[in-house]
């Protein structure tokens, strides 16, 4: 049975796959949430590649948001990998950055909920503010979670956001895939959500009717039933 990696995005940490990761181990599949460091979208893949390299065996790899873009990158070319699981994820193709695709269609208010500051290691990184978390990331959860979520939020470098998908062979193209998504999501818009599981031509596309972008925590039956599908 393959073993399920989760890997979790910009403004979130691996505890938001909690729900998620119950309902697989109940299931009997092996669970590791991974904790994406956020710096660059090579340097968080090749990371994300050493963890399944350390599973030695089949592998489920399972992205939210910009954790989308790490699974692309991390699965090319890499025959441990059984099938992908975009959750209100990003499914890039060569050259795309996450904000490319957050732009290419209208819905995204983000960029206006983001605080943005300087960091020792050069550039600048990406919080969001804490009287718009709630209402940007995570609508449908209750408001004491949403709390808590802000302040466990990991931040994200903008080089991690605005560098283009560096591999010639994104994953999609030759892995199965699923996508499981919120129509309430306003981080990504629903209708790049829509372009994006229609492109990779995936096996199985869930879409949840009110829905936020926070949706392994707000959803995590639909999340998981999704995963189990891609694991069989």
């Amino acid at each position: 049975m393959a073993t399920v990696l989760l890997v979790h995005g910009a403004f979130a940490e691996s505890a938001s796959w909690n729900g998620v990761a119950e309902r697989l181990t109940a299931a009997g599949h092996d669970v590791v949430a991974v904790a994406n460091p956020l710096r660059s979208l090579a340097g968080d893949a090749a990371y994300v590649r050493d963890v399944i390299a350390s599973i030695g065996g089949p592998v489920v790899l399972a992205g939210h948001s910009y954790g989308g873009m790490v699974i692309t990158e991390a699965a090319a070319g890499n025959d441990a990998v059984t099938a992908l699981v975009y959750v209100c994820a990003f499914a890039p193709d060569t050259g795309e950055s996450a904000f490319d695709l957050s732009t290419k269609f209208p819905g995204s208010t983000l960029g206006d909920a983001l605080a943005a500051y300087p960091v020792s290691t050069g550039g600048n990184e990406f919080a969001i503010r804490k009287d718009a978390f709630h209402h940007q990331f995570a609508a449908d959860v209750a408001a004491e979670q949403a709390a808590l979520m802000y302040a466990t939020q990991r931040p994200v470098t903008q080089a991690a956001l605005s560098t283009g998908l560096p591999t010639d062979q994104p994953a999609w193209k030759s892995i199965p895939s699923w996508f499981v998504f919120g129509d309430q999501d306003i981080n990504i818009p629903v209708a790049l959500h829509r372009f994006v599981a229609e492109r990779a031509s995936a096996r199985g596309v869930r879409e949840i009717a009110g829905a936020s972008h926070a949706l392994s925590v707000s959803r995590p039956d639909a999340v998981a039933e999704t995963i189990l599908e891609a694991a069989k």
